[in-house]
């Protein structure tokens, strides 16, 4: 079926899940904008202009703002996370791909894809101050950290690794290799494992970040990208971006559980709503943000939004299992 004809197909069917209001940003990256989606009623209000290639966006801790992050415009943008006004910009942040605070909200780190760095900020709660910048090795995408607010781990997609950097010295602690195109990270409960979503293969590793190993290889799907956990206290879902499917694992015993397919091209990040009933996607490569039913684990409807679809946030969402970015 084509992209067009799927679409369709789910634009005629039938819903009627209940969706509290709200404002769903999500993050064109090829169009230098953002799209603006009503929540409950699916339907795109507004576009906005940002800077050049925004790929990420986070939270502040005090939830005041939403930061967008863009890298070839070497900005943030801080936006009101309720309306998605603008309300400032940060200029002279080199490179903010990825981006993420310390759980104890000291630190505030971007990976700085195509300058193969890591830049380290201190952060009293308003302003962000250069503690260091680190080369690290070839593309620093997606990042996490530790719960005891030392270390930072980093994947280097082009380098096939995964590094750790103490925050408190601004060292880096070690590298090790994980495979081919790592990417998304997600820390288990507890901190005892790493969770990398391998795009350059069709699995899921699972790190013993202690021990510097490999411990298990989880099958997902091709492009093994990005992660949402969904709060249920035993699932984390990660999205599988060339086989276009989404896997839900249990962390609890490291296995796959189930799969959701009929998507569009390319699913990316996600969000959860608050009542944990709907996952939203981006469609990378469709031009589309999709809404899944979770109890069905089927694709309900699609929103047809600006070029490569990448961040996604909504305020009125179930918890993001800390010490994650989102």
């Amino acid at each position: 079926m084509s992209i067009a004809a799927a679409c369709a197909a789910i634009g005629m069917s039938s819903w009627s899940l209940p969706a509290a209001a709200g404002t769903v940003v999500v993050l064109d990256s090829a169009e230098a904008e953002l799209s603006l989606i009503d929540e409950a009623s699916h339907k795109v209000m507004s576009t906005e202009p940002t800077g050049k290639e925004p790929h990420h966006l986070m939270i502040t801790p005090d939830g005041s703002s939403l930061i967008v992050a863009d890298s070839i415009s070497n900005d943030l943008m801080f936006l009101d996370p309720h309306t998605g006004k603008v309300q400032k910009r940060l200029e002279d942040i080199e490179d903010p791909y990825q981006l993420g605070f310390s759980p104890d909200h000291k630190w505030f780190v971007t990976a700085a894809l195509r300058l193969d760095r890591v830049d380290l900020y201190r952060y009293d709660g308003q302003n962000f101050t250069v503690a260091k910048r680190i080369p690290l090795g070839k593309t620093p995408s997606h990042i996490t950290f530790a719960s005891d607010n030392k270390t930072v781990f980093v994947t280097l997609q082009d380098s096939g690794e995964l590094a750790a950097i103490d925050l408190p010295s601004q060292t880096v602690l070690w590298k090790m290799p994980v495979g081919n195109a790592p990417a998304g990270l997600w820390m288990t409960p507890g901190d005892k494992y790493l969770l990398v979503g391998m795009t350059g293969e069709d699995d899921v590793a699972v790190v013993d970040w202690h021990t510097r190993q490999v411990v298990k290889r989880i099958h997902t799907g091709r492009g093994a990208h990005n992660f949402r956990n969904l709060d249920d206290g035993k699932h984390v879902a990660v999205s599988n971006r060339v086989e276009s499917t989404i896997s839900i694992l249990d962390y609890t015993t490291l296995t796959k559980v189930d799969d959701i397919t009929g998507l569009l091209p390319g699913p990316d990040d996600m969000e959860l709503s608050a009542d944990k009933r709907t996952l939203w996607v981006t469609f990378r490569f469709a031009r589309h943000v999709g809404v899944i039913d979770l109890a069905s684990r089927k694709l309900i409807d699609t929103i047809h939004v600006g070029r490569s679809p990448h961040g996604i946030y909504f305020a009125d969402r179930a918890p993001v299992y800390a010490p994650n970015p989102d």
